[in-house]
Parts: C-alpha cells; sequence; structure tokens
C-alpha cells in the first residue's frame, strides 16, 4: 500500500471516529439538557455529527477497507484514531439510571470541539482527494449552526453568574488535559502532511487559536495553551472509557451483523 493510500486512511479514521465518539457522548445528554429547546438543539447537532462520521466510514468502504457499519461498530478500542477527549464520559453515573453530568463541561467540549472540526474542514475543502474535498463542503454548511450554537453557550454561561463562570473555567481545565491529540495526526504525520490532504498540525493548531481569541478577550481571559498528549488516541492510546462507549454503541449491531438497518 503507497504511503499516499495509507495517509489517507488513517486522515478518514481520525476524522471519523471523532464524529463518531462524540456524537455518541452528546446522545447521551438527550432527555437530560438543561432545557425541552436544548434538548431538540441538541438531538439536532448530534445526528448531523453521525451523519459527518457516516460520510467518513462510507468514503473508507469505497477505499476497500471493509463495510461502513462494522467499521463504525466491530473494531476494538486499540484499532480506534479517535482524540481522547471525544471519548470521554459527560460526568458520573449512568445515562437513565443515575447520571449526574456536568452541563458546563458539555459546553466547553463542545465548543472547542466544534472550532477545532471548523479548522480541519475549512482546510479539507481544499483537499487534494476529491471525495473528502467534496464532503467537506457539505458538513461545512451544518457546522456553521453547531459553532454559532455552541459559542453562544460558552460566551452566556462565561458572563453569567459566579457560580457558572467557576464551573466553566473548571471544565475548561478539564477539556485541555485531554486536548493535545486534537490536532495530532500521530506516527502518520509526515504521510499524512506531505500527501496535501489536509493542513498541518501547526496551521491546524495556529488557526484554532485565532478564532477563539477574539471570543477569549471579548470576556477578558487568555486562550488556553495546548499541551502535549498524555495519551495519543491517534495512535491507538485510549481510556477504558472508550471500551465501555464501544461495547454499547455496538451491542444491538452485534445481535445481528447481517440486518440491514
Amino acid at each position: 500500500m503507497s504511503n499516499e493510500r495509507v495517509a489517507l486512511k488513517e486522515l478518514l479514521f481520525q476524522l471519523a471516529d471523532d464524529d463518531f465518539l462524540i456524537s455518541y457522548r452528546g446522545s447521551e445528554w438527550l432527555g437530560l439538557a438543561p432545557h425541552i429547546e436544548e434538548d431538540v438543539a441538541f438531538s439536532s447537532i448530534t445526528q448531523d455529527t453521525m451523519g459527518h462520521a457516516t460520510m467518513y466510514y462510507n468514503l473508507l468502504e469505497e477505499l476497500g477497507e471493509g463495510n461502513a457499519d462494522a467499521l463504525a461498530h466491530l473494531r476494538s478500542s486499540a484499532e480506534r484514531r479517535n482524540s481522547v477527549l471525544a471519548e470521554r464520559v459527560n460526568g458520573e453515573g449512568y445515562y437513565m439510571e443515575t447520571p449526574i453530568y456536568d452541563w458546563a463541561y458539555a459546553v466547553v467540549r463542545n465548543y472547542f470541539y466544534a472550532q477545532a472540526k471548523r479548522v480541519k474542514i475549512d482546510s479539507l475543502r481544499e483537499s487534494s482527494y476529491a471525495p473528502l474535498a467534496e464532503g467537506a463542503v457539505k458538513v461545512s454548511m451544518e457546522l456553521h449552526y453547531h459553532l454559532m450554537h455552541w459559542r453562544t453557550w460558552f460566551t452566556q454561561l462565561m458572563s453569567s453568574t459566579d457560580e457558572a463562570e467557576k464551573r466553566m473555567t473548571n471544565a475548561i481545565k478539564l477539556v485541555m488535559e485531554d486536548f493535545g491529540d486534537i490536532f495530532s495526526y500521530g506516527q502518520y504525520k509526515e504521510d499524512i502532511e506531505s500527501a496535501g490532504l489536509i493542513a498541518t498540525e501547526e496551521e491546524l493548531t495556529k488557526n484554532w487559536i485565532a478564532a477563539l481569541t477574539p471570543v477569549f478577550e471579548s470576556l477578558g481571559l487568555a486562550v488556553p495553551t495546548i499541551p502535549a498528549p498524555v495519551k495519543n488516541g491517534r495512535n491507538g492510546e485510549h481510556t477504558d472509557e472508550l471500551d465501555t462507549a464501544i461495547a454499547t454503541l455496538s451491542e444491538v449491531y452485534r445481535l445481528d451483523v447481517e440486518a440491514v438497518w
């Protein structure tokens, strides 16, 4: 397999797995959001994001990597290429039993993730791989509203009560602890960057900071520094939280892998 083919495959897995896992964590908020309007909005964003993941898995299927549904549901955690941030639980407890979820964390995680996705999608629109560039144009239209939604929540909560600001500040700290691999291409950095598929890690990081800076300055804050990753999900390094997520996500699919949904 050529270096270009390997680079394309690895990038698609990173993009697909990120959206697949962040969408799943969003789905766990169904019925638990602060109010009914947010429940509807968050559900819509989650559905869009799962659609983006499906698009990437379908591109992988077209490249001969296997059935798209199987790629989404049957791969082990060691085979996953999602960022660690995307797999993290929403808080303590378990959905629909005793969930003690953290809305501040959800806002910060989704805002920072959506902005990271924005700079990636902007770059992918110029990708050397035409199907990926075409897909990025479609994603871009929906992502505009996702980002606007989370940016609004972020600015409102950071400008609200002392308690809200305290919770948001703590959430920023937690999110940034897992943000180190967001713009990483892992061990395939050189191949991905040289193939012209997407901008370099350094360019994406610079653009993310530039996009956040006006918002943070308006709040009297400095954009947080992205740390070196403790675990790099791009290299298959994950937490136990991913194993649990995969088991839940694949439970129904594994009942009959030949079923047509």
